[in-house]
C-alpha cells in the first residue's frame, strides 16, 4: 500500500483530496504547514487556529494521522523576505507561486521523502501524467479552476511524486464530492488574501514593513494630480485605489509608470493606445523547466498573469534561463517581478520572472 502525505490546509480542496486518496486505497497521513501565526498584529484576518482545528478534525473524521509541521522561520525567509525584498525594489513580485515552489513542494516535501513517504499531495486544480520515458508532465485543472499558473515555477523533481486528486474536477464537483463523504468542511468558503497569511490587504501589509514615502502622482505630460505614500503600495495597470478622479467622464485613470528616481507615479487614461500600458515584447528571466527545454519547442503559448488567456509568442534566448518574448497579440500592463507561465497547449512548460517591459515609446 503507497503512503502519501496530504498538505491539510482545513478547506474544501485539500479535505475532498485526502478523502479522496484515502477511497483509492492509499495509506493517507495530513500535514498542517504552521507557516504564519499574524504574532506581529497585522490588520485583516489570519484564521491559522480555525484552520488547524478544521484539518485535525477533518482528519479524525476520516480516521487518519494529523501532524503540525512548525515551518514559520522558513516561510519567513524564503516568502516574506522575497515578498518585501521584491515590493522594496519597485517590482511586483508573486507569494503564491514562490509559496508552491519554496514550500509546499520545497520543504514540505523534502520532509515527507524523508518521512518515508511514497507521495506528497496537494488540493492543487492540476493534473499529472507520466511519459514512456518515466518522465511527468503537469497539464491544466478543470476548466475555471486552473491553478497550474501558480506551479509555473517547479522543476521536475518537485512534482515526480506528488498527487493532485481534484485536479481534474471543477468546483462544484468537488463540493458534491465533500457532501458525499461528509467532511465537516464541506461547505467552507475559500480562503482569501495572500498564501498562508490570511485575507490581508496587500497594503497592509506592506505598511507595516515598509516605511512610507509620500510623492506625487502625476500625467503623462507631467502634470500633478495627486499624491502617493509610496510605490510600493501600487503596481503597473491598476485602477482603484490610488485616489484621482479623472474628471473626465467614462475615463478612468491608470498606473503606467513608476519612477523611483523622482518618486512619481505616472498616470494615464486607460485606453488601448495609451503609451506605456500595452506592450508586444519583453525580457523574461530565471526561467525554469518542469521537464524538457524550451529552446526546441514549438507553439509556445505565455500566460502574463493569472486570471488571463495565454497568448502566442515567440521566444529568443538570451542565455540559458533569459529570453526576449514577443506576444503576437498585445498585452495589458506586463509588470516586472511577476510571473510568466509557459506552455504548449494544456501543458505547463515552465515559468520566468518578467525582468524588463519594453513599450514602444520608450524604445
Amino acid at each position: 500500500m503507497a503512503s502519501v502525505l496530504v498538505g491539510m490546509s482545513g478547506g474544501v480542496d485539500s479535505s475532498v483530496a485526502a478523502a479522496m486518496l484515502l477511497e483509492q486505497g492509499y495509506e493517507v497521513v495530513g500535514g498542517y504547514m504552521k507557516n504564519w501565526t499574524n504574532e506581529e498584529g497585522l490588520p485583516g484576518d489570519c484564521p491559522w487556529e480555525q484552520d488547524i482545528r478544521d484539518a485535525r478534525e477533518v482528519c479524525e473524521y476520516l480516521g487518519i494521522e494529523f501532524r503540525i509541521l512548525s515551518l514559520m522561520d522558513e516561510y519567513r525567509d524564503r516568502v516574506v523576505e522575497y515578498l518585501l525584498s521584491g515590493y522594496r525594489d519597485g517590482i511586483t513580485p508573486n507569494p503564491d507561486v514562490m509559496c508552491n515552489r519554496e514550500m509546499k513542494f520545497g520543504i514540505f516535501r523534502e520532509f515527507s521523502m524523508a518521512q518515508g513517504f511514497d507521495h506528497v499531495a496537494t488540493g492543487h486544480y492540476a493534473q499529472i501524467r507520466k511519459n514512456v520515458d518515466e518522465s511527468f508532465d503537469i497539464y491544466r485543472g478543470a476548466k475555471g479552476k486552473d491553478q497550474t499558473y501558480f506551479l509555473a515555477l517547479l522543476e521536475q523533481e518537485q512534482f515526480r511524486k506528488a498527487l493532485f486528486p481534484i485536479g481534474h474536477l471543477p468546483k462544484p464537483e468537488v463540493r458534491k464530492e465533500a457532501q458525499r463523504f461528509g467532511v465537516p468542511v464541506a461547505d467552507k468558503k475559500d480562503s482569501q488574501g495572500i498564501c498562508f497569511i490570511g485575507d490581508i490587504k496587500m497594503s497592509d501589509f506592506l505598511g507595516h514593513y515598509i516605511d512610507i514615502n509620500p510623492g506625487d502622482i502625476i500625467t503623462l505630460d507631467g502634470k500633478k494630480v495627486g499624491g502617493h505614500q509610496g510605490l510600493h503600495l501600487h503596481t503597473l495597470g491598476q485602477r482603484k485605489g490610488l485616489g484621482v478622479p479623472s474628471n473626465t467622464y467614462g475615463k478612468a485613470y491608470v498606473v503606467v509608470e513608476k519612477r523611483p528616481a523622482t518618486n512619481e507615479l505616472v498616470v494615464a487614461f486607460d485606453e488601448p493606445e495609451t503609451p506605456g500600458l500595452y506592450a508586444t515584447r519583453c525580457r523574461v528571466g530565471s526561467i525554469s523547466v518542469t521537464n524538457r527545454a524550451l529552446s526546441g519547442t514549438s507553439d509556445v503559448l505565455v500566460q502574463p498573469r493569472y486570471r488571463c488567456e495565454a497568448s502566442p509568442v515567440t521566444l529568443d534566448f538570451v542565455d540559458d534561463d533569459t529570453a526576449e518574448v514577443t506576444f503576437e497579440i498585445p498585452q495589458r500592463a506586463l509588470t516586472p517581478g511577476q510571473i510568466c507561465g509557459f506552455y504548449e497547449g494544456e501543458k505547463l512548460l515552465g515559468g520566468g520572472v518578467f525582468q524588463q517591459i519594453y513599450h514602444p515609446a520608450k524604445g
